[in-house]
């Protein structure tokens, strides 16, 4: 609050702000979860959204903000170990400190879309950043239309937020289909590319909104897939949240052509895109 004037200070898009581990736990080989809660207070951001965590002395790394904004008591991430900032985060333990800037970029269109049928498409990793928007859609259930969520991994090992796809498996308000590309004793469900079954989503796919995150080899078939079905170009959503790092459009590091990833996105329409060179 500024003394002079009593109105609330700006943000500096450069100072992170300190946040506690309030939990943390390994969800595979390679991903670890965290809740995390502003040591100054609570924590505004949209579904879609990410931030920008740091390690004093290490460095940062821009993360997807997985839970949903109709959570009040902390936000989460999913951090996969994959570089000098990642290995350090997933050596701490409840009570360590992080750096929060943020939250950044345009998330998910979740007010434009009330009233809409919803399909989510998500590879792996994919599922972190939707799963936001998922979980707002969720508790807001009544103000959207049908909604499918499509997930697939690499294998059951690599397989994560678990119990909460299971409940999703026994709601009778989404349709809810999982596969892993490669068979285990383990599993008893579909096998294949998350490809294979989207001739199992139930919503008519061109009177829907569909969403896409995964890794960007599965950009191109799912792309093509739902081409091929005659869905719009208008009503395709992607997630290009892995092209990011400073976060407010300086380094170019996100840069594709005139578009800033981190500005812009990390969630566009793909009609906005499908012309850009190298967009996918």
């Amino acid at each position: 609050m500024c003394e002079c004037c009593g109105s609330h200070a700006k943000k500096d898009i450069y100072l992170p702000e300190i946040a506690t581990i309030k939990q943390c736990r390994m969800m595979n080989g390679t991903e670890m979860y965290l809740k995390l809660s502003l040591d100054s207070g609570e924590f505004h951001y949209e579904p879609g959204q990410f931030v920008e965590v740091s390690v004093a002395g290490i460095g940062e790394a821009p993360i997807s903000i997985t839970s949903s904004p109709t959570q009040t008591d902390g936000f989460e991430l999913v951090i996969r170990n994959a570089g000098n900032v990642t290995k350090a985060i997933h050596k701490m333990k409840p009570g360590a400190k992080v750096g929060i800037r943020g939250p950044y970029g345009q998330g998910y269109p979740y007010k434009e879309m009330m009233g809409r049928n919803l399909i989510f498409i998500c590879g792996g990793i994919g599922l972190v950043p939707q799963r936001s928007f998922i979980n707002y859609v969720l508790d807001h259930r009544k103000d959207y239309g049908e909604v499918t969520i499509l997930q697939g991994t690499k294998c059951h090992l690599q397989r994560f937020f678990r119990e909460e796809l299971a409940r999703w498996s026994h709601r009778d308000d989404i349709h809810f289909i999982e596969t892993v590309d490669e068979q285990d004793d383990c599993w008893n469900g579909n096998v294949g590319v998350v490809t294979t079954i989207i001739p199992k989503v139930e919503t008519e796919l061109t009177d829907a909104d569909v969403f896409i995150c995964g890794p960007p080899i599965m950009y191109k078939f799912v792309l093509f897939a739902l081409s091929e079905a005659g869905v719009s170009t208008d009503r395709i959503w992607v997630n290009l949240e892995r092209r990011m790092k400073c976060g407010v459009g300086k380094c170019g590091h996100c840069q594709i052509n005139d578009v800033y990833v981190c500005q812009k996105g990390p969630v566009f329409k793909w009609s906005d895109l499908a012309t850009v060179p190298e967009a996918i």
